[in-house]
């Protein structure tokens, strides 16, 4: 039933893009003692799931569009900075920082879930 409302979708993408984030923020602290390696990043929620909506045909039922419902996968982009002596551009505070914003993304993410599965409950009555 959640499928099909267009905020619950957008809640999940804005959930796998925040987990998607966390994963390259993890990344970019595990490498930030290798010489010449680049800090990436993923471009914002807004902008991704703006491309990744903008003019694409929406499915009616199920086979209809092939491609319907489905994200682009979004590109690491260099998230800038600094480089150390040896090459590297990873800042541990920046990274704590952006790990920080992609949880509280996350965590609103889930909230837009959590109050629309009570709204729909308290319109059917099952409250």
């Amino acid at each position: 039933m959640f499928e099909t409302l267009d905020l619950t979708k957008m809640a999940r993408a804005m959930a796998a893009q925040a987990g998607a984030r966390l994963g390259v923020i993890a990344r970019n602290v595990a490498q930030a003692d290798t010489p010449g390696y680049k800090a990436m990043d993923l471009p914002d929620f807004a902008t991704s799931y703006q491309a990744a909506s903008s003019g694409e045909m929406r499915a009616t039922r199920p086979g209809h569009v092939s491609a319907a419902g489905k994200m682009l996968e979004p590109v690491l982009q260099p998230s800038g900075g600094e480089a150390s002596p040896d090459g590297n551009t990873v800042s541990l505070a920046r990274e704590m920082v952006k790990s920080v914003d992609a949880r509280q993304q996350h965590d609103m993410a889930l909230s837009v879930y959590r109050a629309t599965s009570e709204i729909v409950r308290t319109s059917l009555g099952r409250r």
